[in-house]
């Protein structure tokens, strides 16, 4: 595979640990970016997916955090986001035309990873809408010896809207040619954390965190993103589904979820767990959707269980 130097924006005199990123292109076309943070006589390689809206300057720390720990992470900006080439002419909205184009992502991030000769074994840490792009690449043979999700995206939590109803506008903007414009509700053009209150907000209960997302996206505006499209609800409750349907594959798993969240579907995630056998749930309390941005306590207790499962005590 073809790599070439991309841009990594990064804050001057942070003490992070600096990442390599490089421009990577899928089979179909599309350019993506990936961003490497090596360890000193790695132990093994994470594989990062994040979830909608983020990109992956956001995981700085958690690079910081697992390279101390003796793992490369290699992290991507999906399809339609990030520094990622975007799917429409309008770039703000998230949008998808088919869930299963992640996979060809997936598939280049995988070439990237043996193209960087990174060290195996790999593991797969997702979050969000990564979790749903990791389960499906589980399915599809991902190579990875064990498989952690935060807050996944195995079902949505469609409240104050049944699921019937957003399937149902989300079929109809498709047949009116609008499958590409903003859902009602999920934001617009906007970007959720310089127009959302702290105290209001999904994601977080820690102001520090809180306070970087907000610096990252009032600096660096074009790695944001804005609400969904109508077309990306559409498919990705369409995946949600499909995926429920299929068995827990077989790889050790570790999956979060918090007492807080609003965001993805809790029935949905302990489900899948409890139909997993080589499974475990980490229910936390007082966690919102993001818990590896969460307080500090918070994040110790997810990244002690996530490290126990690759073996680091």
């Amino acid at each position: 595979m073809s790599l070439s130097p991309a841009p990594f924006h990064q804050f001057p005199g942070t003490s992070e640990v600096p990442a390599e990123a490089y421009w990577l292109r899928s089979d179909d076309d599309v350019r993506l970016r990936v961003a490497l943070w090596r360890a000193n006589d790695a132990a093994g390689t994470i594989l990062l997916f994040p979830g909608r809206t983020e990109y992956v300057e956001k995981y700085a720390p958690v690079g910081a955090l697992l390279t101390a720990a003796g793992f490369n992470v290699l992290a991507i900006d999906w399809r339609g986001q990030g520094l990622a080439d975007r799917l429409q002419e309008n770039p703000r909205p998230g949008h998808i035309a088919d869930f299963a184009q992640y996979q060809l992502d997936v598939v280049a991030m995988v070439e990237a990873a043996a193209t960087l000769e990174l060290t195996e074994p790999w593991h797969l840490l997702a979050h969000s809408m990564g979790g749903t792009i990791g389960l499906a690449a589980l399915h599809n043979g991902l190579p990875v010896d064990t498989a952690t999700f935060s807050a996944p995206m195995w079902g949505i939590n469609h409240a104050p809207m049944p699921q019937a109803v957003a399937l149902a506008l989300a079929g109809v903007a498709g047949r009116l040619g609008r499958g590409g414009a903003a859902a009602f509700g999920t934001g617009g053009d906007g970007t959720y954390v310089m127009d959302e209150p702290f105290r209001n907000n999904l994601l977080t209960s820690d102001a520090e965190s809180w306070a970087r997302m907000v610096r990252e996206a009032a600096t660096w505006p074009d790695l944001t993103l804005g609400g969904a499209t109508y077309s990306w609800v559409g498919n990705a409750l369409g995946e949600c589904r499909r995926l429920a349907a299929e068995p827990s594959p077989d790889v050790p798993m570790l999956v979060s979820l918090g007492s807080r969240e609003l965001i993805v579907s809790g029935p949905a995630i302990r489900a899948r767990a409890a139909a997993w056998p080589a499974g475990r749930l980490l229910e936390l309390d007082g966690a919102h959707h993001e818990v590896m941005f969460e307080t500090p306590e918070l994040q110790e207790q997810f990244f002690a269980a996530f490290l126990g499962l690759l073996g680091v005590r």
